[in-house]
């Protein structure tokens, strides 16, 4: 299969048969799927992507279901990504996500997705990005892309959606605290489901005092309850979806590439500049022995596929490894949240969390985190007393999560 089969107008004016063909080429990553892409990417840019985590058993899919049902009643057309995890066995998922959304994907101005993860950590899948651009550049005025969702380091999400909603089960109670340090961290709405059971009204109190939400110049997280399964609180969930993108903008992954932010061609979801920085700077490898920390061999850039591909090769030789997480920036942090630093037993890493500020720090701890297997949750700066006595060289505050890969 190559692009001359899939003919990137025909995705561009909307055909199902050839949106259905080119996502399973890109995510396929056959012969022609870069060509395609490249095709297709002066027309990104115009989607809202919204990105769906939380825990399993949080709703994600019968909240997604819902909420398709509320956004289509606003006359928004709308691609979901399912992200489902794959099987150790045969590589491939049961893809339950869009069982549980068939509903509404009779719908001609809805087109649903699942994908398999294929092991990728960070709770999407490797080609998720070039499948949103692909959505993106077909029209879809919203994106809605729902994660592995399998613990509270599945942040990748963050570097591509615009608006981040975290969706927690009821009777989280003091779990709210070992939650906070990762996944709860990028919420930009929080939504407790299944809000109708005795419990809800607890992890709302305990969820709106939890220390270490992120806000944004302009933008209180908001804590909403919802029962999906009867379509309560789902519009006033879309009504803050319609909020946060109103301060935060759209195309946050597209920045990073020197993409702008497009300007409000209708009054659904009005675009605004954006706020945070680029996401996914390249990242860098090399030894921690005889290496500057963040300097990699011949100073080559890695790409996040690359660093994951050491993460699955070092873990087919059977050494430890962990990876680093950037879950928090402050101030002039000079790598964005969800930059990726990975750790072999042996010293070797690859990628960068802070552009060679404290990734010696950061290297020393993750060799410690795969010898004990603990994780640990890091604070680098030079503006708070509690944090470590190691200063961003370009000013600013990081925390970083790093955690034992198995």
């Amino acid at each position: 299969m190559n692009t001359d089969t899939i003919d990137p107008a025909a995705v561009l004016e909307g055909s199902r048969i050839a949106l259905a063909r080119a996502v399973t080429l890109i995510e396929n990553d056959r012969p022609g799927a870069a060509d395609l892409h490249a095709a297709l990417a002066a027309r990104r840019g115009h989607a809202h992507v919204v990105g769906i985590t939380g825990a399993p058993g949080a709703g994600k899919s019968t909240l997604i279901s819902a909420l398709l049902r509320e956004l289509r009643a606003r006359a928004r057309r709308v691609a979901v990504l399912a992200v489902d995890p794959s099987s150790p066995i045969s590589g491939g998922a049961l893809l339950g996500d869009r069982v549980r959304m068939s509903e509404a994907g009779a719908d001609e101005d809805v087109f649903i997705r699942s994908v398999s993860s294929r092991g990728h950590l960070g709770g999407l899948s490797r080609t998720a990005g070039r499948i949103i651009d692909v959505f993106d550049a077909a029209g879809f005025n919203v994106v809605i892309v729902e994660t592995v969702g399998t613990g509270q380091s599945e942040v990748e999400i963050s570097r591509f959606a615009d608006t981040n909603v975290v969706v927690c089960p009821p009777g989280l109670g003091d779990e709210v605290q070992a939650i906070k340090a990762g996944i709860l961290e990028i919420a930009d709405v929080l939504v407790v489901n299944k809000a109708d059971l005795p419990s809800a009204a607890r992890t709302v109190r305990d969820l709106k005092i939890a220390p270490g939400l992120r806000h944004h110049v302009g933008w209180k997280v908001p804590v909403l309850s919802t029962v999906a399964t009867e379509g309560e609180g789902i519009a006033a969930l879309v009504d803050a979806l319609d909020a946060h993108v109103q301060v935060g903008g759209i195309g946050r992954r597209l920045r990073g590439a020197g993409v702008p932010a497009q300007p409000v061609e209708s009054e659904s979801f009005p675009r605004g500049s954006g706020s945070a920085a680029g996401r996914g700077e390249s990242a860098v490898s090399g030894q921690r022995d005889g290496a500057t920390p963040g300097q990699g061999e011949g100073g080559a850039p890695a790409t996040d596929d690359e660093l994951f591909e050491h993460l699955q090769r070092w873990r087919a030789a059977g050494k430890g490894v962990a990876l680093a997480t950037v879950v928090r920036t402050w101030g002039s942090s000079p790598r964005a949240e969800g930059s990726h630093l990975a750790v072999e037993e042996g010293g070797s890493f690859v990628g960068s969390v802070s552009g060679g500020c404290v990734e010696g720090a950061v290297i020393a701890e993750a060799l410690t985190v795969i010898a004990q297997g603990a994780p640990k949750l890091l604070e680098f700066g030079v503006s708070d007393q509690q944090a470590w006595d190691v200063g961003l060289a370009c000013g600013g505050k990081v925390q970083v999560y790093v955690e034992r890969i198995a």
